[in-house]
């Protein structure tokens, strides 16, 4: 038999702490998501070519670009699809595996990245960083640093 443990309710001070948190991270990717809509890219268009811009070669397996993305498979392969038909990036097989497949940033993609990287770095100051004091950034940083740990592991045991 299960035995019940008692529900540990959130007071006062957390539930406002959880709230405001969950308004800063909707209201923050939203205008993020806003201040690209005028390059005609999507926050998850936008972390793709950050992750592939980064990457060596600038190449990525469709597998690790997921992982790296949060995305399944599946959603990621609908997002390329569509990043190819802007010319942002073409999917490459993967000579050493036959069933694999790379996403590569083409020299669009790559151009693309270098001009839109200066205004999204400008809206990250305007809506985040700047409204915090450099001491706050360090407290926030250590604050969710063993958050983001916990969670990268947690999620490779699910």
């Amino acid at each position: 038999m299960e035995t019940e443990t008692a529900t540990r309710w959130l007071t006062d001070a957390e539930q406002c702490a959880w709230r405001t948190h969950l308004d800063v991270s909707r209201l923050l990717m939203h205008q993020l998501e806003k201040d690209l809509q005028p390059f005609g890219l999507t926050n998850n268009d936008y972390e793709i070519l950050v992750n592939l811009s980064e990457s060596d070669d600038h190449r990525m397996r469709m597998s690790d670009l997921a992982t790296a993305t949060l995305q399944s498979k599946s959603r990621l392969s609908h997002q390329i699809t569509r990043m190819e038909a802007a010319g942002l990036v073409v999917r490459v097989n993967c000579e050493s595996d036959r069933r694999g497949l790379y996403a590569v940033l083409t020299d669009e993609g790559l151009e693309t990245m270098r001009k839109v990287a200066p205004h999204h770095v400008a809206s990250v100051r305007r809506h985040f960083i700047d409204m915090l004091a450099p001491e706050d950034l360090a407290a926030l940083r250590a604050s969710l640093t063993p958050v983001a740990d916990h969670l990268r592991d947690t999620r490779g045991k699910a």
